[in-house]
């Protein structure tokens, strides 16, 4: 075990811990020989932020991703998608929303921001930290974030005016601080989604914690 850590790092339960130490969240390990469903859990207000990996089959190969979700009652339909320039595999299923600039010349080279309420993404992107916190995470591969309705047809169906806010990004991510800041920023979103009319801040029915960690492309 120490000569596989001196070559590939620290595990990502080791990392795991850590962020449940640090940022006051549940690491729930649930991992056998052949599946790992462990999460890291953290409620902020009346929001359950879940942190897992799941992979997504192509048929002929598996690919580890790590997300991040969070279920909300969203107020007023507000939907949004957000990816790095040059991630050109999406564009296509966002055919009719507009790309929306936030006359921040860093940023708006940086990602592409879609949405049919091109008013209300700028004004969620008043909020400093949340631009600097998708800034510090800018590096990440295939790095996106969207609102759902619900997980598709492999996935979990949501009640009624219920969204939720997905976070993706390809492979297993160990990396401490940029988890952290994927914490921080589930956290600003969903306090400002608030602030501007789009959501509520009560518990949602439903556990994202019960989502199957195999999901087949499409």
């Amino acid at each position: 075990m120490g000569l596989l850590r001196n070559i590939f790092g620290p595990s990502k339960e080791e990392i795991w811990v850590q962020l449940e130490q640090e940022i006051n969240a549940q690491f729930i390990l649930k991992k056998s020989f052949l599946v790992d469903d462990s999460k890291v859990v953290l409620e902020h207000k009346n929001w359950t932020i879940v942190l897992d990996v799941f992979h997504r089959s192509t048929g002929k190969s598996t690919i580890p991703y790590t997300r991040m979700r969070c279920a909300y009652v969203n107020k007023d339909d507000f939907r949004f998608e957000i990816f790095k320039e040059g991630f050109f595999a999406t564009i296509g299923k966002y055919f009719g929303m507009e790309d929306i600039e936030i006359e921040d010349k860093i940023f708006d080279d940086t990602f592409v921001l879609k949405s049919k309420n091109p008013e209300k993404i700028k004004t969620l992107f008043k909020d400093e930290d949340i631009k600097n916190d998708f800034l510090a995470l800018s590096s990440l591969s295939q790095f996106q974030v969207k609102v759902k309705d619900d997980e598709g047809y492999f996935g979990q169906h949501f009640p009624e005016g219920v969204d939720e806010l997905y976070l993706e990004v390809v492979g297993v991510l160990k990396d401490l601080e940029k988890l952290k800041i994927m914490f921080k920023l589930f956290s600003e979103i969903m306090d400002r989604l608030c602030e501007i009319g789009s959501a509520y801040e009560t518990r949602p029915e439903i556990d994202l914690q019960q989502q199957s960690i195999f999901i087949k492309s499409k």
